[in-house]
């Protein structure tokens, strides 16, 4: 994931803080309001970002003639030296200087001076943090669908070694119809993949650069910003100012795919803790991904597990508290945008550690087939195999057919046995029609073979969609 920037030094809160806002004001703004109003705390992290926004900014100004050649080098030079004493843990950050923004431009004019009070002009806070945020939330995407093909990556594994395990697929959490384990795990590289394609969505939509948009309604300068615009990656500029400045359906629609990835994330979570469990045994996890307790030495808890299924939590509800934010204001700006950024910030964090600890436990864990095998001695699960029997070898109508079999289930389970093991004699006491080809038919293994249906779990098709999603979503 992207970088978080977590030093912070405190600084005196002396009344400089005034010449940020011009000679409206005559003195600095109260303790509370500073603290309030400061928001440098968390959008440090966006320094990579602001720094590489003004670069493309001084550059267009000097080529637009509106500085000096010697003053845009001087920019570069000074903010190139910010950056490195940022990275190296040296650069103070002060609260009386509110943002990221202050903070670099105040240090700018420590370094090269008057070229660095040049740098603003034709530009606002308002469209440099909105590029800054966007610039942000782009790489994070970027990062987010790199770490999603790598768990796909993994699931088709995984997948690929186990396509031949039988186990039961349920609905209802009850047994349904035996599938294969390679089966399951692939109905998530398909969720995974629609996912990375809500990013990617997301990612177009919001390549688009608010530089130069200024406060609201642009600026007199003659600036070019389709060049910024270019020279940061963005496919165009934003064709009005006033939404540029106030738009935020960027960070909504990241934190919508986030919540929709999160949820798919805690299913899969759920399902290795069920798995894991005493009564399943279907994998196991090892000491990496597992814990202890503090007085049940016998205990292996699924900790990591749990905690990816308790992430969307977070993520939803930073999306749900930026559309609360954003629901009534009115165009354009208002400093309650200075909201947008915490729970975005923390969002990306909850999402990218969850991929990672589940990406690792897709590659720790260890299928147990004799579990998964046993459990299909339950629950009667060739039960729709013996109506569809019926209704392709002897002619039934699907809904007699199910009638049938629903009775040759009640007989099996008076018995407590399975279906397969019930004599031909007694199938055919319910059914009369039955044939002796039957035998055979109703086990595990032929049931599963026999789902050869596009998309369906007989292995080799599970191998055939293996091979076509690592194509699709350009895993080869």
């Amino acid at each position: 994931m992207v970088a978080k920037m977590t030093k912070q030094k405190p600084t005196s809160n002396d009344a400089t803080k005034s010449s940020i806002w011009g000679g409206r004001f005559a003195s600095g703004p109260s303790q509370l309001m500073q603290d309030i109003n400061a928001s440098i705390s968390y959008d440090q992290r966006l320094y990579q970002q602001d720094i590489a926004g003004s670069k493309a900014h001084a550059t267009m100004l000097a080529a637009c003639g509106i500085i000096t050649s010697a003053d845009c080098d001087a920019i570069h030079k000074g903010l190139g030296q910010i950056a490195i004493e940022i990275e190296q843990g040296k650069f103070v950050f002060s609260d009386s200087l509110e943002d990221i923004h202050m903070n670099i431009e105040s240090r700018l004019a420590e370094l090269i001076g008057e070229p660095a009070r040049r740098l603003h002009t034709a530009r606002s806070r308002n469209d440099q943090v909105a590029t800054d945020f966007k610039l942000w939330v782009r790489d994070a995407i970027d990062a987010i669908d790199h770490a999603l093909a790598d768990m796909q990556i993994a699931l088709i594994d995984k997948a690929t070694n186990h396509a031949d395990m039988v186990m039961p697929g349920f609905t209802h959490l009850q047994t349904a119809q035996p599938v294969t384990f390679g089966f399951h795990l692939m109905a998530y590289v398909e969720m995974l993949g629609r996912d990375r394609g809500r990013f990617a969505d997301a990612r177009i939509r919001l390549n688009e650069s608010p530089l130069g948009a200024a406060a609201l309604a642009g600026t007199s300068f003659p600036t070019d910003r389709h060049m910024t615009a270019a020279a940061l990656g963005f496919d165009r500029p934003a064709a009005n100012a006033m939404d540029a400045v106030s738009d935020r359906d960027f960070a909504l629609e990241f934190l919508a795919a986030a919540a929709i990835c999160a949820v798919h994330l805690s299913r899969f979570a759920e399902e290795l803790v069920i798995w894991s469990s005493d009564r399943f045994g279907f994998i196991s996890l090892s000491d990496a991904f597992t814990t202890g307790s503090s007085i049940m030495p016998q205990k292996r808890n699924p900790d990591a597990a749990e905690l990816v299924r308790a992430k969307p939590g977070r993520i939803i509800g930073a999306l749900n508290g930026l559309l609360i934010v954003l629901k009534g204001l009115p165009l354009a700006y208002g400093k309650d945008m200075q909201e947008d950024k915490e729970g975005v910030f923390d969002a990306a964090d909850s999402l990218g550690i969850a991929i990672a600890a589940t990406t690792g436990m897709i590659r720790d864990l260890t299928a147990k087939p004799d579990a998964m095998l046993a459990a299909l001695q339950q629950g009667f699960p060739t039960a729709t195999d013996l109506a569809d029997y019926m209704v392709r070898e002897l002619g039934m109508p699907f809904r007699e057919a199910h009638h049938a079999s629903g009775a040759i289930v009640a007989t099996a389970a008076a018995k407590g046995v399975d279906i397969e093991a019930l004599s031909l004699a007694e199938l055919q006491a319910v059914e009369p029609r039955i044939k002796p080809d039957i035998i055979g038919q109703l086990s595990v293994a032929s049931a599963v073979a026999a789902r050869t249906s596009f998309g369906g779990t007989a292995p080799d098709e599970v191998r055939a969609r293996i091979a076509d999603a690592k194509q699709r979503f350009g895993l080869e």
